[in-house]
């Protein structure tokens, strides 16, 4: 009997508490009505404060107008107390931080398994490297590239730990640890990015003259399954790919990063929060393409590319290399109409003179 008093009691007492949940949960999903003369002159308040105690729905009105209010803070929008369209800027994030992480990964795990399959590009060994060396990139045009990749890779880290961290590395790492990683990243990126300033120009500057577009480029694009299987179109100084990493990244991508990035990192420019905002999209959003095509021009600059890496080390290239890679621009520097000369073996550098070659691979009979 005892046992049957307490299930009733415990089925009323959660019946009438999933009652008044609903009616909670009714409530707080009713729209506030817009003010009338009616629900906002001083006797409705009244009337509404007698029948329903502590409703606050005049108040959060006003608030969520808009309306410029009243404020001793001198600035713009500091008489806004919340921005509506903050709650769009909040949920559009969580998309773009998603396809932009899997963008990361899918290129990562796309070039690891490119290199397993194909190993790096090499000169076929039928070509007969003599050891000449031809200047490639001269001191400046080798600083102006080192700062920008040190730059651009110290930002294109911190930014995946400043986005990506908390879904991935915090569960990894613990809350101690992911907290001095994310404090360390959010400073490095502040401080470094406004290195771009300069950077950006004066790579450009370098580069520009040889990064015209031409009939040559829509054909090494249509031969460039060609391209990883050793027989390449013919290409100037710099081939399609290397443009389009000039073009997109570096012109476009970069400067997109670098102006809603001192957005972000100046709010004293006096701009709205809605500027603020819609620079954080772009900026994430530029950042992730950037850094997916950046992955692959990395990849072929280091791994991805026999004596690719040298060359900007160093600054020279065998003779082979520039006929097999470069053929046009090698075509130049024989007849003296290119910048870049034939070097003088005493003053190339002991590294720059050996040649590279590809790893022996086993590939099934």
């Amino acid at each position: 009997m005892r046992y049957s008093i307490v299930r009733v009691a415990t089925l009323v007492v959660a019946a009438l508490w999933f009652a008044g949940a609903s009616v909670s949960y009714a409530q707080t999903q009713t729209p506030t009505p817009a003010p009338t003369p009616e629900n906002s002159s001083p006797a409705a308040e009244a009337q509404r404060q007698t029948s329903q105690p502590l409703n606050n729905a005049p108040i959060w009105r006003e608030v969520r107008s808009g309306a410029p209010q009243v404020t001793t803070v001198r600035g713009r929008e500091t008489n806004i107390l919340i921005q509506p369209q903050g709650e769009t800027w909040r949920a559009l994030r969580v998309p773009v931080v998603f396809w932009g992480g899997m963008l990361f990964a899918l290129s990562i795990l796309g070039l690891a398994v490119f290199y397993l399959i194909r190993g790096p590009l090499d000169v076929p060994p039928e070509e007969k490297r003599d050891g000449r060396l031809i200047e490639r990139f001269a001191p400046m045009d080798r600083y102006a590239h080192w700062l920008m990749a040190i730059t651009s890779v110290t930002l294109a880290i911190t930014g995946i730990i400043l986005s990506l961290g908390k879904s991935v590395l915090l569960p990894l790492i613990g809350y101690t640890l992911f907290s001095w990683l994310a404090i360390l990243a959010k400073n490095l990126h502040n401080f470094v990015g406004p290195i771009l300033i300069v950077a950006i120009p004066f790579l450009a500057f370098r580069f520009v003259r040889d990064n015209g577009i031409g009939a040559d480029d829509v054909k090494w694009f249509l031969n460039l399954k060609g391209y990883f299987k050793g027989h390449e179109h013919p290409s100037g100084r710099f081939n399609a790919g290397e443009k389009v990493v000039f073009w997109i990244v570096l012109v476009i991508l970069s400067t997109l990063l670098l102006v809603s990035g001192l957005v972000l990192v100046f709010p004293n420019f006096d701009q709205t929060r809605y500027t603020m905002q819609a620079a954080n999209v772009v900026h994430m959003v530029a950042a992730y393409i950037a850094i997916a095509l950046a992955l692959v021009h990395i990849y072929l600059g280091t791994i991805g590319m026999i004596d690719a890496y040298k060359a900007m080390r160093y600054g020279y290239v065998d003779e082979s290399w520039a006929k097999h890679h470069h053929l046009r621009w090698y075509e130049e520097v024989v007849a003296g109409r290119a910048r870049q000369k034939f070097a003088d073996p005493s003053a190339v550098p002991p590294g720059a003179a050996e040649v590279g070659t590809r790893p022996a691979r086993t590939r099934p009979a």
